[in-house]
């Protein structure tokens, strides 16, 4: 594994938060925002879930423009993302969540749990 990629599995492992950058699905244009994440260290995996579930923004981009860039202070990679709609995957999801940033955080700041997203690093 590059070393850049070992920069950035580190960064992920002790960070709460990294910036997500989507293409836009009308623009074209790359977004970028602020998102919490899990880090599924032994499969080079995060895990993202969309505040608002499917209603949210960036999600509806992945949709249509899989291939995410993940950016942990500076290390960064690409990352193809894999929308998960199963219940029962999505709820594995939330309780990753809720373990790393607590539940009271989860249910203050996520509203709409029907959706998650698994980003596999390139």
């Amino acid at each position: 594994m590059p070393a850049q990629d070992d920069a950035l599995k580190d960064r992920l492992s002790r960070y709460r938060q990294i910036n997500l950058s989507v293409t836009g699905r009308r623009s074209g244009r790359t977004i970028s925002q602020p998102v919490w994440f899990v880090l599924d260290n032994d499969n080079d995996k995060v895990y993202l879930l969309p505040v608002r579930g499917s209603e949210t923004q960036w999600y509806k981009n992945v949709l249509k423009h899989p291939s995410i860039r993940i950016d942990a202070r500076g290390a960064d990679a690409e990352f193809h993302a894999v929308p998960v709609t199963d219940q029962t995957q999505v709820s594995s999801v939330i309780e990753k969540f809720r373990a790393k940033y607590g539940a009271g955080d989860v249910k203050k700041y996520y509203s709409k749990f029907d959706v998650a997203v698994v980003a596999q690093m390139r």
